[in-house]
């Protein structure tokens, strides 16, 4: 493997001339990062199709759902073509593109497919500010919040403003069956609250939204992600996802969110520095700045660390 697939291939034919059954990846690990694998999922009440796309190499995961012709795509990132040929599958137009949060790993396409479907791009306001120094964002997108419902076509989803991983990160609940839970909860773990810096503030508001979601939400609602750190995170079909029941008995995180001095130690006890990486994919998805001809897939290359160790 080499980056882009190119000297590989060279490689891989010199090793056959000797003799040895080698392969060339085509496209290198910039085709592999930007790989999206679609997996289906059981659509929940209101919904006729749910699917997941899977970027092996990065860990991160987006979905789509669509109901009676009108489609959600959640969590885009630059090459939304799998989403698009998804929906036309599935007989239906993308009505709405949601952020979960501003993501740090990789550069969303949240904002370009929704500007190219002439469509609203959603996004909490908390989120359209660059989190290092407090500079607004300026990315036109409407505005989610606590409670509110977007519908999408005879389908529901309703918004919880889960803060923590990032000021203004939401979970989406689909037809009371489902919760896309971005980088709030994972699997395995919660998202870590100290990318920006603030991980005593930010480690308090995820404090609160773990012990929301171990106390309020129902255990029977099928936890989807945006992340995961591990194979060990799928299921026998290899989708990611698992009932909330399962994670409050699983989840070390979330389990020690029942005791708030004892999450916040154990939290602060794993703060790490992020990726250099990070601040500046931050300020490309709250549009402060251009995302850098050629650089991007640099920036983006690697597995995500969204999650607390």
């Amino acid at each position: 493997m080499c980056g882009h697939g190119h000297d590989s291939m060279r490689i891989a034919a010199w090793l056959a001339e000797k003799g040895y059954a080698a392969r060339s990846l085509r496209g290198g690990v910039t085709a592999w990062m930007r790989l999206s694998v679609p997996r289906e999922l059981a659509a929940p009440p209101g919904f006729d199709r749910l699917v997941q796309f899977d970027r092996v190499g990065k860990g991160a995961l987006g979905y789509l759902l669509a109901s009676a012709g009108e489609a959600a795509a959640v969590d885009v990132p630059r090459d939304p073509e799998p989403w698009l040929a998804a929906a036309a599958e599935a007989g239906a137009r993308i009505t709405a593109v949601i952020d979960t949060h501003v993501h740090a790993d990789y550069v969303s396409g949240g904002p370009a497919l929704a500007a190219r479907l002439g469509v609203p791009w959603h996004l909490h306001p908390a989120d359209m500010v660059y989190p290092y120094d407090g500079t607004p964002g300026r990315l036109p997108f409407a505005a989610l919040a606590e409670g509110m419902e977007l519908r999408v076509g005879s389908g529901r989803l309703g918004v919880l403003h889960t803060p923590g991983h990032t000021e203004g990160s939401v979970c989406l609940v689909a037809g009371d069956g489902a919760v896309l839970t971005g980088d709030f909860l994972f699997i395995a773990s919660l998202g870590r609250p100290d990318l920006a810096g603030r991980a005593a503030e930010w480690g308090e508001h995820l404090w609160r939204s773990a012990a929301r979601a171990r106390t309020e939400w129902d255990p029977a609602w099928a936890v989807l992600p945006a992340h995961y750190a591990s194979e060990a995170e799928r299921g026998p079909d290899r989708t990611i996802g698992r009932p909330l029941a399962d994670l409050r008995r699983d989840n070390e995180a979330l389990r020690r969110a029942a005791d708030r001095a004892g999450f916040l130690t154990w939290m602060l006890e794993r703060e790490r520095p992020a990726p250099a990486a990070y601040r500046t994919i931050k300020a490309i998805n709250v549009g402060l700045l251009a995302a850098p001809p050629g650089e991007v897939d640099v920036l983006e290359a690697g597995r995500n660390e969204c999650a607390l160790a």
